[in-house]
């Protein structure tokens, strides 16, 4: 029998529904999972079974009505530090923050409050969520279920690690240069990017968006059914859509879809990644697709460039922190951004410029094709206690080539494993859409899905 605490999110509302299952054993049995995990893993913060325990008994009196809040009404979940719940102090993955309690929920939180979902925890993340890793001032050093030698990715690496190892089927991060797709991609999970603005986020800002992470397609589907309703914080959001999230099926046969390998710059694609991608463009050949190859689009002056901007944004908050504060950053990240404070006026901007130049590559790269698949990262997962894969703050971005295209054009773009390395860690494959398309992206994701070789079974701790 499947244990509880693995049932997607999509199957536990239909037990529910059909009193099967109560949201109480769910999220009791979530619970145990995570204390038996935790201790190795490092995944949460402001975790409060007594609360959720709280939650749940008033989802179970909706249920027994037949009076659920919303869509995911008694699922257990866990929602990234840095988005704001109220009354938890948002660290933002460093000791250097004063810790206040949140005045409100977010609006990820706020849809998922008001939609029944039973919140478990806020997840881990690192310094300013500036790092592909689990590495933190703050936080315990996260680790990867798979392996906990190795790291989860960042910066919704606490995210990651509980989706792996099954601390509810829902989780939600945040993404600005690939921080839901990285950790999903070496956590073997489903992790969207959704569109620029389709998802209400507060603070908004260029490139930065929130956005599900879980074992399913249909699960993030289901989660983005809630989180897409619309708030008025984001000044960047969309004009809401009522799409039909769950209406995933679409045929492969007909699509033109790019084949990605080369980015441009930063780190080479190992074999045993590019193979796994490989494999996944001749499933979809096999289905009908017919798979174009994209030549390298990005520049090393357009991630320099970048790299520029944020170092000067980040040393712009840090710089006003008195020198006690500033001491408590993560080394490595203080040595990053402090290179900024001798920028002229013209590295800064010429620097920011590079967001257009990147929207515009990928713009372009789209144009004669309905979707690009690429790697979501370069290799599989690396060190645990390392910052990045190359370990090196002046070399920070080597590893998000793939992925941070997709934040400064704004379009959807989704990580879903597709394969393993030979010692066993995930792989993940990035299907990147047209603007706007969220919907095109997880039905993509899906038929993949569906095609692909059966997963792996997600590690145990005997495993």
């Amino acid at each position: 029998m499947t244990d509880l605490a693995d049932l997607s999110a999509v199957a536990l509302v239909e037990a529910y529904r059909a009193r099967r299952l109560s949201p109480v054993e769910v999220v009791d049995a979530v619970i145990a999972r995570i204390d038996a995990w935790e201790p190795q893993l490092n995944a949460l913060w402001a975790y409060d079974p007594g609360a959720a325990r709280a939650s749940a008994r008033q989802s179970e009196a909706r249920w027994a009505k037949g009076e659920p809040l919303g869509a995911i009404d008694g699922v257990p979940l866990t929602i990234k530090e840095n988005i704001a719940t109220k009354g938890t102090p948002v660290p933002l993955g460093t000791a250097a923050m004063t810790l206040v309690p949140a005045a409100a929920d977010a609006p990820p939180a706020a849809r998922t409050r008001e939609a029944g979902g039973v919140i478990l925890a806020k997840t881990t993340m690192p310094d300013y969520g500036m790092l592909s890793s689990g590495l933190s001032s703050f936080h315990k050093l996260a680790r990867n279920p798979w392996d906990i030698s190795t790291n989860p990715g960042g910066s919704s690496a606490g995210a990651g690690a509980a989706a792996a190892a099954g601390y509810g089927p829902l989780h939600i991060g945040t993404d600005i240069g690939g921080s839901i797709r990285l950790p999903a991609g070496w956590c073997g999970l489903v992790g969207l990017k959704p569109s620029a603005g389709r998802l209400p986020i507060d603070p908004p800002f260029i490139g930065r968006v929130a956005g599900p992470m879980t074992r399913t397609v249909t699960d993030a589907a289901l989660y983005m059914s809630v989180l897409t309703k619309p708030d008025r914080r984001d000044t960047m959001a969309l004009p809401y859509q009522e799409l039909d999230w769950l209406d995933l099926a679409r045929p492969v046969k007909g699509l033109k879809i790019g084949l990605w390998l080369e980015a441009g710059f930063g780190q080479e694609v190992g074999s045993e990644t590019r193979a796994a991608v490989q494999g996944a463009a001749a499933a979809l050949a096999d289905a009908g697709a017919t798979i174009v190859p994209i030549k390298p689009f990005l520049t090393r002056a357009m991630i320099d460039g970048l790299d520029r901007f944020w170092r000067a944004r980040g040393y712009e908050d840090v710089s006003r922190l008195p020198p006690e504060q500033q001491a408590r950053i993560l080394p490595y990240i203080f040595n990053w951004i402090v290179t900024a404070k001798d920028f002229t006026g013209g590295d800064v901007y010429s620097g920011f410029a590079q967001i257009e130049a990147m929207r515009n590559a990928l713009h372009a790269a789209l144009k004669d094709v309905d979707f690009i698949i690429s790697p979501t990262a370069p290799e599989p997962s690396y060190p645990a206690e390392w910052a990045s894969p190359f370990n090196d703050p002046q070399r920070p971005f080597e590893h998000i080539a793939f992925t941070v295209a997709a934040n400064m054009g704004g379009q959807p773009a989704v990580s879903i494993n597709c394969g393993y390395s030979g010692a066993g860690l995930p792989i993940g494959l990035q299907i990147i859409g047209q603007a706007f398309d969220d919907l095109g992206v997880l039905r993509l994701a899906r038929a993949y899905e569906e095609m692909r070789a059966p997963p792996r079974p997600w590690p145990t701790l005997a495993g």
